[in-house]
């Protein structure tokens, strides 16, 4: 069925739930067909409907005695059931990016119509999602709001741990949920969960730029900024700002990185003395600055960003909780990336590497970007030996790291290995590579 026909949309807690990713993630259509029935109440009919499929074979397929191989198949179920693209490993759908929609109301997760479930549901012919779920969950209250609030921290400390690749389709699915219900909360309950509603698109947007998906990443991340209009929170503008800085950097338009940057350091610069945030966009703005090979400006933002820092020092319980994990052990690391970056390796070896013997090993994602860029200057200097051992602990780190963003500065540093494909380093290093990354 086109996607652009009207279709039955799944409910949001279901898209969440453990049991219906780890379906999804090993393509069970037998499972997912059987949970579509029992959950959203989408019965055989109807998914042959929405699907294109032959009752005889959605039968089957329920029946566990066919499965879904084609991609064309697995589209056509994606697109008719309103699973996301991630969930079945395929490409952002469509239809999960809105036409056009006021800036401020836009949502990567729109709301669909339930014309097509209603008659098997028993619901009201036209009743829409967006309507019916505030009915079933009137009884949000500050209790609510506290548990997604904990929910979300949890997501991020899973993001600095495991990457933020497979937390996509729960932090999606809490979005919407959310975007639904503020509309039809009270004027203070509403402004909360405006505010957290913009936090899940950051971190929506944060989970796809670190899972390469560099477009869709820039939705919600425009989202979160519509979502933070009016809540006098500029500050929260800021961060979003930033993490768009580091994308477009990552996304090889370093001149949209630095302007962000900048716009970042403006809106926190009208806030009043913010010297963490401010030490932390001096250095988003180095990134870019390296990135065009501006040795002067990169410095420069560097020099000012250590400044900063000195006169946050004994003041971080006045900075924002978001930019608290921006110590001096990260200071270190970022200044030694930006001059990496810059191509200066000397200089930035020692840093790199300071700071990563500091770095807690809680923080396993980054761990393995850090060791990546020391790899990388030590490569850079000639220093086989050691740029492969420190890849190596890139590799082992991996086992626990679902990150495409720290696979590809791996395969980036195994295709600058191919001179020296013959030495022994580097044998070893593809050995573990193989074993590893499979």
């Amino acid at each position: 069925m086109p996607a652009s026909q009207p279709q039955g949309a799944l409910l949001p807690v279901l898209l969440a739930s453990p049991e219906w990713q780890h379906a999804c993630q090993k393509r069970d259509f037998t499972r997912i067909f059987q949970m579509v029935k029992l959950k959203a109440g989408i019965y055989p009919s109807r998914i042959t409907a929405l699907c294109g499929m032959t009752p005889s074979r959605v039968g089957e397929v329920m029946a566990g005695r066919r499965g879904l191989a084609h991609i064309d198949v697995i589209e056509r179920v994606a697109d008719g059931l309103r699973i996301p693209g991630a969930m079945l490993g395929l490409a952002h759908r469509p239809w999960e990016i809105p036409a056009s929609a006021p800036e401020n109301e836009r949502s990567p997760a729109p709301v669909s119509r339930l014309a097509h479930g209603a008659a098997a549901t028993g619901s009201v012919a036209g009743e829409s999602l967006d309507h019916l779920l505030p009915l079933a969950d009137s009884q949000v209250t500050r209790s609510t709001l506290a548990a997604l609030r904990s929910s979300v921290e949890d997501y991020w400390r899973r993001d600095d741990q495991h990457g933020g690749a497979p937390l996509r389709p729960a932090v999606v699915g809490n979005l919407t949920y959310v975007t639904q219900v503020m509309r039809h909360a009270g004027e203070a309950l509403g402004r909360d969960l405006r505010s957290l509603a913009a936090e899940l698109a950051r971190l929506a947007g944060w989970a796809y730029f670190d899972a390469c998906q560099y477009s869709t990443a820039r939705i919600y991340f425009s989202q979160a900024l519509g979502l933070s209009l009016g809540q006098e929170d500029r500050l929260f503008m800021a961060n979003v700002l930033s993490c768009m800085s580091l994308q477009a950097t990552y996304d090889g338009n370093p001149a949209e990185a630095i302007a962000l940057a900048c716009k970042a350091q403006d809106v926190a610069r009208g806030i009043g003395d913010q010297p963490l945030v401010m030490s932390m966009l001096h250095l988003r703005e180095a990134f870019a600055h390296a990135s065009l090979r501006d040795a002067s400006a990169c410095h420069q933002a560097i020099d000012r960003s250590r400044d900063f820092f000195e006169r946050a020092r004994g003041r971080t319980d006045e900075a924002p909780s978001w930019v608290r994990y921006f110590d001096e052990t990260k200071l270190i690391i970022d200044s030694g990336i930006a001059l990496a970056r810059l191509g200066e390796a000397p200089r930035a070896e020692p840093l790199i590497a300071e700071g990563l013997r500091r770095e807690a090993s809680a923080h396993q994602r980054g761990r393995a970007l850090h060791a990546f860029w020391l790899a990388g200057t030590q490569l850079e200097q000639g220093k086989l030996g050691d740029a492969c051992h420190s890849a190596e602990l890139a590799l082992d780190l991996t086992a626990v790291i679902d990150s495409p963003r720290v696979a590809g500065h791996i395969h980036e540093f195994h295709r600058r290995l191919a001179p020296c494909a013959r030495e022994a380093p580097v044998i070893r290093f593809e050995q573990r590579m193989r074993e590893s990354l499979g």
